[in-house]
């Protein structure tokens, strides 16, 4: 596959990237390159291979998954400018 100016300069019109006319070929073929090592990584065999977390083996952290409310309702409520009855109190914003 290959990117020509054109398909550049969509690409860059769809990131909102403003990109002046001259630049137009450099990035057309800065998206080459990265399309040619993405091939590259394309053609490696990984049949067979795990999934890994980390580069070193280690199992995920596993925790009980349990609704709390944290314990910390006073501490949260302290930062809002008004509180009343252990929630939040906003103004009315519907009639």
């Amino acid at each position: 596959m290959s990117i020509d100016t054109a398909t550049a300069a969509k690409v860059a019109k769809l990131a909102r990237i403003r990109v002046e006319e001259d630049d137009l070929p450099a990035l057309a073929q800065e998206f080459n390159t990265i399309l040619g090592f993405i091939e590259q990584l394309n053609e490696v065999d990984v049949e067979g291979v795990e999934p890994m977390v980390s580069v070193t083996p280690m199992r995920l952290k596993r925790r009980i998954d349990e609704v709390t409310d944290g314990n910390q309702q006073d501490k949260v409520l302290s930062n809002a400018p008004d509180a009343r009855e252990g929630f939040f109190a906003v103004p009315k914003v519907v009639e």
